[in-house]
């Protein structure tokens, strides 16, 4: 029997001033489908999401789902939540200073005749902690949750509601672990299963090819089409998104190694203990490890973000007092961090300020910016890092997530830092933007630059790395060098990082 067709998109138009960011999408999704939606940064696969949930009008066409056998059609994202559409937004979109049980049961809170009925909330709270294996407390307050688990909290959210007929996932692993991905794909079978349709956006292509049934490519704010996931492979997607074919995108030239830039001696933190490394000219050093190992705390540290508790560090030979990050950046280290979004830009202002803000006492005179000086850097560093934008005074909120992250490669570049610390620098981000900010790595180094990366994406993190850390709950649980990561299958790598037996 031939499923019935739960949501129908039909040349759906989207035109903002100067930009058609969807050419006449149209395409059906059928009850308990899991499409994938593939395309690079641009193609317009976000403002369609945005279409779908009501949050964004189309200019022209129509989005319908059917509801108990008649077509609605969202005018808002309080609609469409009506009509059983969530969205998991690539950005994790949670109230922060709440617990996880208020978040869980926000907008429709449990009572006892006039007052807060709690032990509902905490109980029913544990029970989806449970089935999703998160390991938290139902009254601990988000913010005091690491980001990867804020985003596992964002997924599990959607489970507490009843009515559930279409679920969007907008890159929800991008900050998740192997073991929290396998739980998610449980999640999404369960969804499959009861009929409920799944749309799953991520540029991860190996996810896609795993859990999905089908996939629409999109291109440029175009449709280019929907095939079964049976009928294409990886090869096949990426010719497709970005027009031509990508061999192994880590096969990055590698350089020499130099002199010693950074040093570090027994460093401890509130979330690490005894951390020791070297970093030296052109080496690429990776740091991996699984939620909650320190990696991201580390680098916070060095750059001056986190306090300190022991330990040395010495920059270029010379031991160095690093108390804030304007003390870090003065010592020639750039920090592109993990949420780039929240700590890594302003939004709401340009390309050209955004770019120029580490760096204005360079183009300044008696506090005066030289405007023209300020225009020449943010488009001399717009080319350097390839941001595609009509102009260095576009807002970056009107950027994609990978041009975006480029602009924050561009701030950090404009001081001319020989030490770049790059934490989670391809999160969002699609095969082709992955591909050019890698080269933009290679350039570095063969400057003689020092690059440290922090990823939490195994595969990217052993294909980058020169050499490599592996830490695991606060410690360094390994080293290893060029020839052992060469040698090295994932799973040797996982074994440092946890305790769980893989044989």
């Amino acid at each position: 029997m031939e499923q019935e067709v739960l949501l129908k998109i039909e040349n759906v138009v989207k035109t903002y001033p100067g930009v058609q960011a969807l050419k006449g999408i149209t395409t059906t999704i059928k009850k308990g489908e899991v499409r994938a939606l593939v395309g690079e940064n641009g193609a317009g696969k976000s403002t369609l999401i945005k279409c779908i949930m009501g949050v964004e009008s189309p200019t022209e066409g129509k989005v319908e789902i059917n509801v108990d056998g008649t077509w609605k059609s969202p005018k808002n994202a309080i609609e469409a939540k009506d009509y059983g559409m969530h969205a998991n937004y690539q950005n994790v979109n949670i109230a922060k200073n709440l617990s996880i049980a208020e978040n869980y049961f926000l907008g429709r809170v449990p009572l006892k005749g006039k007052f807060v009925d709690w032990n509902t909330m905490y109980t029913e709270s544990q029970k989806v902690i449970d089935k999703f294996q998160l390991n938290v407390n139902p009254r601990d307050t988000i913010v005091s949750l690491p980001v990867a688990m804020q985003a596992m909290i964002t997924i599990s959210k959607i489970s507490v509601n009843d009515n559930i007929r279409l679920v969007i996932f907008d890159e929800p692993t991008a900050l998740l672990e192997n073991d929290k991905v396998e739980t998610l794909f449980k999640y999404i079978r369960e969804l499959k299963e009861s009929g409920v349709s799944v749309i799953y956006v991520s540029h991860r292509l190996e996810e896609i090819m795993e859990i999905c049934d089908s996939v629409t490519i999109m291109k440029d704010g175009s449709y280019v089409e929907t095939k079964d996931i049976k009928e294409v492979d990886k090869d096949y997607l990426i010719s497709k998104m970005v027009g031509r074919s990508m061999v192994d995108i880590y096969n990055i030239e590698r350089q020499k190694p130099g002199k010693e830039l950074l040093r570090v001696e027994h460093l401890s933190g509130d979330k690490f203990t005894d951390v020791s490394f070297t970093l030296r000219e052109g080496e690429i050093l990776g740091f991996f490890g699984l939620v909650g190992a320190g990696r991201s705390e580390v680098m916070r540290a060095i750059f001056g973000v986190d306090k300190i508790h022991s330990g040395k560090i010495f920059v270029k030979g010379e031991e160095v007092s690093i108390n804030s990050p304007k003390q870090a950046i003065l010592k020639g280290i750039g920090f592109l961090t993990e949420d780039r979004r929240k700590d890594g830009l302003a939004l709401q202002q340009s390309v050209k300020l955004n770019t120029n803000m580490y760096s204005y006492d360079m183009i300044s005179k008696n506090g005066i910016i030289n405007l023209k000086k300020e225009t020449d850097r943010a488009e001399e560093y717009r080319k350097k890092v390839a941001v595609k934008t009509p102009s260095v005074n576009q807002i970056v909120n009107n950027l994609s997530g990978g041009n975006q992250q480029k602009v924050v490669i561009a701030k950090l570049l404009c001081r001319n830092p020989d030490i770049l610390i790059f934490d989670e620098p391809t999160v969002g981000v699609d095969v082709g933007a992955k591909d050019e900010i890698f080269k933009i790595i290679e350039k570095l180094t063969a400057q003689g630059k020092g690059v440290i990366i922090v990823s939490s994406y195994l595969p990217e993190a052993m294909g980058l790395s020169d050499r490599m850390i592996v830490m695991s709950e606060g410690h360094v649980a390994g080293s290893l060098d060029s020839q052992e990561l060469r040698s090295l299958q994932e799973e040797d790598v996982l074994r440092l990082a946890s305790t769980v037996n893989f044989d």
